[in-house]
């Protein structure tokens, strides 16, 4: 059976976006891609704050169904300026993910689906 999860903060989501956040699968839960928007819609223009901001709320998806970033075994970032942003990105999310790190795919993309987004996260996290 599938369940919808998501933050508290972001509960508002499925209604106004009407997506699943988190979509739980039993074994397998599947994130819809998260960018560093916040719950009012604003994005911080320096790119280190706003990775760092979408990272925070990947961690805060996983922690509502129980997991960590430990869990995570897939992870595609899709990037608005991939090459310019690229080390920026890597620093951050080292500071957000460890070894053994899960499979990991950059995308380069013209546009996010916020104005001034700069990254989009997508993960699938398996339970342990």
């Amino acid at each position: 059976m599938k369940r919808t999860i998501t933050a508290p903060a972001f509960a508002h989501f499925p209604g106004d976006w009407h997506l699943s956040p988190v979509l739980d699968t039993g074994e397998f839960l599947f994130f819809s891609g998260i960018t560093g928007t916040h719950p009012d819609l604003s994005v911080d223009s320096d790119p280190e704050t706003q990775f760092r901001d979408t990272f925070r709320f990947l961690r805060g998806n996983l922690e509502a169904a129980g997991l960590t970033v430990d869990h995570v075994v897939d992870m595609t970032t899709y990037h608005v300026g991939l090459r310019k942003h690229l080390n920026a990105f890597i620093k951050v999310k080292d500071e957000f993910v460890s070894a053994p790190y899960p499979a990991w795919t950059a995308i380069g993309v013209t546009e996010l689906i916020t104005e001034g987004t700069l990254v989009e996260i997508r993960v699938i996290a398996k339970r342990s």
